[in-house]
């Protein structure tokens, strides 16, 4: 068992604020994904559970135990950095044994747990080859095997993917999901790519300038963001949201009307996802603009409209066909709109 509480971390330097009260405890067995973007706590607070980073208030606990005065080898944590972090002297098959040399576990047991990582991440044929003869992804999968060869109480995984090219990190993101449910270590893993966070993540906390925007699993996130920064940073493309008055029900907005909204009058921003807007035949739709871009995904459309003081994206079918400067008009059903408080960005749930 390996469950990590975290009870009102602080960290500070001098009057900066770096991460601030997080709260949070993090299951047996979680896949847990910190998730902002730069500069916003996410890697500081995976330090502070590293034993990398003092805490300046709080408690770390890990199975049970008090941590923050253990030293990071104490800890009983693995971690996968950004860079390998490889010994360039040393081939795969050394580099993935060089834990258990250093934990000092009996060399009979090497070999065996040598191979068994490897096989993990298909490493098995590459086991000769030094650093420099491998590729981004084959690199970052020693950097992995090095990991699990440990078999530590927790994984900590530090924007493993970021140096690697688009295909490299689908595959790699496939490799992590499937290793995770086969070791079944909790995990906590920092990255500031959202479509990681949503496809890796068991709960995945939102953060923004040290503080925790929201704690859930990527389908609550996603259809239920706490406020606008969430909104706008969960999705590919980010909700589109627009500023306007609700009225007696009705949410209007420049080249924007849309009526059966619950909640008090006054102004308001709505938010809806490309997805679940649909065109409308000439101009009977709530939302009439001119195209401003189109992009053609092959499996959509993703048309863009000036609409509302915003850039508002819209999914079409595949096949259609427009021109930039094109009018169109389209629908947002009532049922999956957002609306949110004009000044703090805070979610209105209707009541």
């Amino acid at each position: 068992m390996a469950e990590i509480q975290l009870r009102n971390i602080n960290k500070r330097w001098g009057s900066f604020v770096g991460v601030d009260n997080f709260d949070l405890t993090i299951a047996d067995q979680e896949f847990l994904v910190l998730l902002g973007p730069s500069g916003c706590g996410k890697t500081t607070t995976m330090r502070m559970i590293a034993g990398l980073e003092d805490a300046t208030e709080g408690e770390i606990i890990i199975d049970g135990k008090v941590v923050n005065d253990l030293d990071p080898k104490d800890r009983d944590v693995a971690m996968v950095f950004q860079s390998y972090g490889l010994y360039p002297n040393m081939n795969v098959y050394d580099n993935i044994r060089f834990p258990l040399k250093v934990r000092k576990v009996p060399e009979n047991e090497h070999d065996e747990r040598v191979r068994r990582a490897s096989a993990m991440v298909e490493l098995d044929e590459f086991l000769h080859r030094k650093p420099a003869e491998l590729s981004g992804g084959q690199r970052q999968r020693v950097a992995l095997a090095r990991a699990i060869v440990r078999e530590p109480n927790v994984f900590l995984m530090d924007e493993p993917l970021s140096n690697l090219d688009a295909k490299l990190r689908v595959s790699t993101r496939a490799q992590i999901k499937n290793l995770s449910h086969e070791l079944k270590v909790t995990t906590v893993y920092v990255t500031h790519d959202q479509i990681e966070a949503m496809t890796l993540a068991d709960r995945v906390v939102v953060m923004k300038q040290g503080k925790v925007q929201q704690v859930g699993t990527p389908t609550d996130i996603y259809d239920h963001p706490a406020n606008t920064f969430v909104a706008s940073f969960i999705g590919s493309p980010a909700m589109n949201l627009m500023d306007g008055t609700l009225s007696g029900g009705t949410f209007s907005g420049d080249k924007v009307s849309i009526a059966g909204l619950p909640g008090a009058d006054g102004p308001v921003t709505l938010g809806f996802r490309a997805e679940d807007a649909t065109l409308a035949e000439g101009s009977a739709g709530q939302i009439m603009a001119p195209i401003y871009t189109i992009e053609l995904l092959g499996d959509a459309t993703m048309l863009t409209v000036r609409a509302g003081g915003q850039l508002v994206s819209v999914k079409a079918h595949k096949e259609f066909r427009a021109k930039i400067g094109d009018m169109i008009s389209f629908n947002v059903p009532v049922a999956i709109c957002h609306l949110f408080d004009k000044e703090s960005g805070t979610r209105i749930d209707a009541t």
